[in-house]
């Protein structure tokens, strides 16, 4: 790792899994833009922590408000990171929202169905946009092998169908796609481009379902038998930016326990 301790944004890091996200790269040197929506409190709790965990002096972090689904948002958070980092070297699109209502797909709402597809595919799909140009005009490479990495934070309901949330899956089932777009036309720049598939997460989107998902993980869904952390998205997001993968753009990681396998 360069003596300047690359700069990573992660979106929607003041808790759940973007904190473990944010949490690991601090452990592993880097300088991380944290991204929050509202909850200004949580994002500097999460500053703090990186703070607490850094492992040189070149190490900042940064708290940084924006709403992902706003055009002027992403704009101002973008530019709020070259005026205090001078670059960009990553980005992790991990913020997403879930359905306020879980409703059955012959009931559920355009309106739920518009703002989970502003917020969870339209969102990162233009910052992803904005930063690729920003990391293509920049000079040197402060990642290893790399001018820049980008990972999108997926979710088994790319491939997974969930009747009561159908408007989630589909704008996870683009981002898929979002990460293979943007693999294919930046292989070229030399920015690399992952795709990290959680499954079944222990965080606040989760608490209201966990005595069902309890049951289904002791009945063998999860065949490692547990709950996802973030920290087990923390540590491959710090393996791909690390460069470990050099050679693998566009590949899907499943952080999911084994759920994928097919088995009798």
């Amino acid at each position: 790792m360069s003596e300047k301790a690359p700069v990573i944004l992660v979106t929607g890091s003041s808790r759940g899994l973007g904190r473990g996200i944010a949490i690991e790269l601090a452990r592993a040197g880097y300088s991380v833009a944290i991204n929050y929506a509202g909850n200004q409190q949580a994002a500097n709790d999460t500053k703090e922590l990186c703070q607490q965990l850094a492992t040189n002096d070149s190490q900042r972090f940064l708290a940084v408000q924006s709403d992902v689904s706003n055009s002027a948002d992403r704009q101002r958070m973008l530019e709020t990171i070259i005026d205090e980092f001078g670059r960009i070297d990553g980005l992790v699109n991990n913020a997403g929202i879930a359905p306020k209502v879980r409703a059955d797909i012959t009931e559920a709402t355009e309106e739920s169905f518009e703002s989970l597809i502003k917020t969870n595919l339209q969102g990162p799909y233009f910052l992803t946009q904005e930063v690729a140009n920003q990391m293509i005009k920049q000079d040197g490479e402060y990642l290893k092998s790399a001018k820049g990495r980008i990972i999108f934070v997926t979710s088994i309901s790319s491939h997974t169908a969930s009747t009561a949330r159908g408007d989630y899956c589909i704008s996870k089932a683009g981002l898929s796609m979002a990460a293979q777009l943007w693999a294919h036309r930046l292989a070229g720049e030399n920015i690399q481009v992952y795709e990290l598939r959680p499954g079944i997460m222990k965080t606040d989107m989760t608490s209201a379902v966990t005595a069902k998902y309890d049951t289904l993980i002791a009945d063998g869904l999860v065949p490692q038998k547990r709950w996802g952390a973030p920290e087990d998205l923390g540590l491959a997001t710090v393996s791909l930016l690390d460069g470990q993968f050099p050679f693998s753009t566009g590949t899907v990681i499943d952080i999911d326990g084994g759920f994928r396998l097919k088995h009798l």
